[in-house]
């Protein structure tokens, strides 16, 4: 792997590319720390594959390249460990149809569909979407992490419970499930015959080095077959914009299920999301080892001011650019006023079932976080 220099604190203004993030606070002195979107450039290796492609001029339907395919089963081999095959892929232009999609594929309309709060809100929209009800319970705050209440999950479980949706890493309070508490979802899902879909489109984002993602799917191959795992390289480099995403499922009728579900619903990947996937899963790991050095940076800079702080507490992520806080001592239900009014903007808690919490994207310039800091001094 090539060593790689790249320049994080580069300024680059988005506010004129009509940007979702920067777009959402246009004309307001407020800072965009919302929206799971990076602010910077995504590596060359990328930029220089969709030029190319771009070069050749037509852009018609077109399918996923078998050299992308190729792409992939290398990398969650070489990463993971994890032995693919290309006939378990199923391409998609997000991850949210995903979820969808899941919802859709397992069980029938009145099913329940099980998860745990604080989450990623489509993981709570998309079981209602999909004429499925929605079962939450909260994951327990231990202090320094989050964790599983198995009894609770084990309790919330009904006869009509057909899915499980795991994010795995978590968003938003970035834990990295360790395999022992994998190993105990599975033991569930195989007592109450759940199919589990695992959301791993952060999973190459891992923070801390002494931890290491492992695919759900991978940990026992008896269960493999019960399960969905969904991933994407639009979070690691920064391509949230170019719809490339895919589903791994290994059991074939589950697969044409999913599959049946998609036609006439949901569109194919653009030839430039296929382009840039390809790209970014042979890149040689330079820019995103580059990316973790700079994101753990601006972590230590968030663990230092909040450690300071009396009001606010952190969970300091161990994976993803992503950071939950507990606001509830500025208000106990919605606190994302007071933040704005003082010129950042941030994620609101009530949107992942967790009212009094806000989550604050940290994948943007050293010098931008730290003036949000500055400005949230008056909370602190």
């Amino acid at each position: 792997m090539k060593e790689q220099t790249v320049d994080f604190d580069r300024v680059i203004d988005r506010r004129s590319t009509s940007s979702t993030k920067w777009d959402k606070y246009a004309g307001r002195d407020i800072l965009p720390l919302w929206v799971a979107d990076m602010d910077f450039a995504s590596p060359p290796s990328v930029v220089e594959a969709l030029r190319t492609r771009i070069d050749h001029g037509v852009f018609g339907y077109t399918d996923a390249p078998e050299s992308l395919i190729e792409a992939v089963l290398a990398y969650a081999r070489s990463h993971y460990g994890w032995p693919l095959e290309p006939g378990w892929l199923v391409w998609l232009p997000g991850l949210v149809p995903g979820l969808n999609l899941a919802c859709r594929a397992v069980g029938q309309p009145g099913d329940a569909v099980l998860t745990a709060t604080p989450v990623y809100p489509p993981f709570l929209r998309a079981p209602r979407s999909s004429n499925r009800s929605l079962i939450t319970v909260p994951l327990v705050d231990r202090g320094e992490d989050w964790g599983w209440d198995f009894d609770a999950v084990e309790a919330a479980v009904t006869p009509c419970t057909r899915l499980l949706l795991l994010c795995h890493p978590h968003n938003p309070v970035g834990r990295v499930w360790r395999e022992q508490e994998l190993g105990r979802l599975v033991e569930l899902a195989q007592r109450h015959d759940l199919i589990i879909c695992s959301d791993e489109i952060h999973c190459d984002l891992i923070l801390d080095p002494t931890v290491q993602h492992v695919p759900l799917a991978r940990t026992d191959p008896s269960f493999a077959g019960r399960t969905i795992t969904l991933l994407a390289p639009s979070k690691t480099w920064n391509l949230p914009g170019l719809g490339c995403s895919l589903a791994v499922i290994p059991d074939s009728a589950l697969r044409r299920r999913f599959v049946h579900e998609m036609a006439g619903l949901v569109p194919g990947v653009n030839v430039l999301g296929f382009t840039a996937a390809e790209a970014a899963y042979r890149d040689d790991g330079g820019w995103r080892n580059a990316l973790l050095d700079y994101l753990r940076g601006n972590r230590r800079v968030l663990q230092e001011w909040f450690a300071g702080s009396r009001r606010l507490k952190l969970t300091v992520p161990e994976a993803t650019y992503l950071a939950w806080i507990d606001a509830r001592a500025i208000d106990p239900v919605n606190p994302l006023p007071q933040f704005e009014a003082l010129g950042v903007g941030l994620s609101d808690g009530r949107d992942f079932g967790f009212p009094g919490y806000l989550r604050l994207n940290f994948g943007c310039r050293r010098a931008l976080l730290t003036q949000a800091l500055d400005r949230l001094m008056p909370l602190r």
